[in-house]
């Protein structure tokens, strides 16, 4: 085995390439894990100064102070420069696919670059490694190609992550509405009823609850309710969160009932799931039609068919060739 490794270049590389990803997978996920530790540690100091009435600035700011953060700073500071055109836009982006780092934006960026750099090299690398002639038309097509995916697939990724992210939330809400609604007829106020269904969601529907505890956290901080909602809104870039936020608002400077609110909006929330689910019931008889056009229609021909192409291949045949 050794022998063969030592004489096939393509797979000394391919199992370097393998031992590359896994260093740089565990190292990710240890660098996660510790920045999710010490996010947590930094939210508990800032909840204890502030229920002694204090304010600690770099606690509120610490998030800007992680690794990556002083990671891409230093690269910035070099010259590259990864401030995107368009990055309030880029911002809502990497926040509704669960990326709230300030930094996020800048790393997207910064990945995708690599991305573009890296992917041509490798498939070049690999190309000579393997002995192949690699001809201008070949490295100009296939280095244009893998430098166009290396573009598109961070924001591919990103948008798939937005997208499951969008669909947990909304599948999760209306449950939270039903619970918010509970509180509020029990004789709790609406911050003190976000607070306990944010708390009683955690395990069930971990982003609701987080969605919650965040705007939790801004009323606590002195943001108005309508400011937190607003905010509550935006980060999550559900349509179904902004209406239920600007029912809220208009609720509460109206004066109208927050339990009749909750109670209509909750159940139109749980019509359009049943109306959700009832689509995607109704979409698998056309999503089945393509494979079993593809895969069991030749097959079923073929077996038809079978039959009398034997026939002819023994009747039909020699008589023609006999007729000559």
């Amino acid at each position: 085995m050794i022998d063969l490794i030592a004489s096939n270049p393509f797979l000394r590389v391919a199992i370097l390439g393998g031992l590359f990803l896994v260093v740089v997978s565990l190292c990710l996920v240890a660098i996660r894990v510790q920045s999710q530790r010490s996010g947590v540690r930094r939210e508990l100091r800032s909840i204890a100064i502030g229920s002694g009435g204090q304010v600690s600035a770099p606690t509120l700011l610490g998030r800007q102070n992680d690794a990556l953060t002083r990671m891409i700073d230093r690269i910035e500071r070099a010259g590259l420069n990864l401030a995107d055109t368009k990055s309030d836009v880029l911002r809502e982006r990497m926040v509704a696919a669960g990326f709230e780092s300030p930094a996020a934006p800048r790393l997207f960026t910064l990945i995708r670059l690599i991305l573009v750099i890296l992917l041509p090299t490798a498939l070049v690398m690999i190309t000579l490694m393997a002995g192949s002639s690699l001809s201008f038309t070949k490295l100009y097509l296939f280095g244009s190609i893998s430098a166009v995916a290396g573009l598109y697939l961070p924001a591919l990724v990103v948008r798939a992550k937005a997208d499951r992210r969008r669909e947990a939330i909304i599948n999760g809400f209306p449950d939270s509405l039903d619970l918010m609604l509970v509180c509020v007829e029990a004789g709790l106020g609406l911050e003190a009823a976000i607070d306990r269904v944010g708390r009683e969601m955690v395990n069930s529907q971990p982003l609701v609850a987080r969605m919650l505890t965040t705007a939790t956290m801004q009323l606590r901080a002195g943001a108005s309710r309508e400011t937190a909602l607003r905010r509550m809104a935006q980060a999550t870039g559900v349509e179904e969160i902004r209406s239920f936020a600007a029912l809220l608002i208009q609720s509460d400077k109206l004066g109208s009932s927050i339990a009749a609110t909750l109670r209509v909006y909750a159940a139109e929330m749980r019509e359009k799931r049943r109306m959700r689910a009832e689509e995607k019931a109704h979409r698998i008889p056309v999503l089945i039609s393509i494979p079993l056009v593809t895969c069991m229609l030749p097959v079923m021909i073929g077996v038809l068919m079978l039959p009398a192409s034997v026939q002819i291949a023994r009747q039909l045949l020699p008589a023609m060739q006999g007729s000559r």
